[in-house]
């Protein structure tokens, strides 16, 4: 089974981890990501995180990533949530599960997610710092870290 939710709700982790062990598989592989705060920074680090997205393409772009992942690594599901929105330092950003009868698949197949969402879903980010707002660039390392998997 895949799921796929793109929205402004925060993400219940609990709700989700147990929705995953619901697959029947032997491993479940999760992965959070938060806001940082980015505290050691000159300028005070995060205050507060946007992220737009483009509707309907965003959501099949990791149905796509979700779809390969279940398929190259036997999975018995995978659960991608993105926010969108504002968000502050702390609060969860995505939520990426998958299940597969051994860890090993349940991992690759997580971390693959996670690295490929990065670079062919359509998301972009607003971070304001020291009040002052501004879009961030795509990194080079996370192109590096989807490339991997080719």
């Amino acid at each position: 089974m895949i799921r796929i939710v793109v929205g402004a709700e925060p993400i219940d982790l609990a709700r989700e981890i147990a929705a995953a062990e619901l697959a029947g598989a032997g491993a479940v592989a999760t992965f959070t990501g938060l806001v940082r705060a980015d505290l050691h920074v000159a300028d005070g680090g995060v205050e507060t995180l946007e992220l737009e997205h483009w509707p309907g393409a965003t959501e099949a772009a990791l149905h796509a990533i979700a779809a390969t992942a279940r398929e190259r690594w036997h999975c018995t599901g995978v659960r991608i949530v993105h926010r969108i929105g504002a968000m502050t330092p702390g609060e969860r950003i995505v939520f990426v599960a998958a299940t597969a009868p051994h860890r090993a698949a349940a991992l690759d197949a997580c971390a693959y997610c996670i690295d490929r969402l990065k670079t062919d879903a359509p998301f972009w980010k607003r971070e304001t710092r020291g009040g002052v707002a501004r879009w961030v660039d795509a990194r080079a390392g996370d192109d590096a870290a989807a490339a991997r998997w080719a």
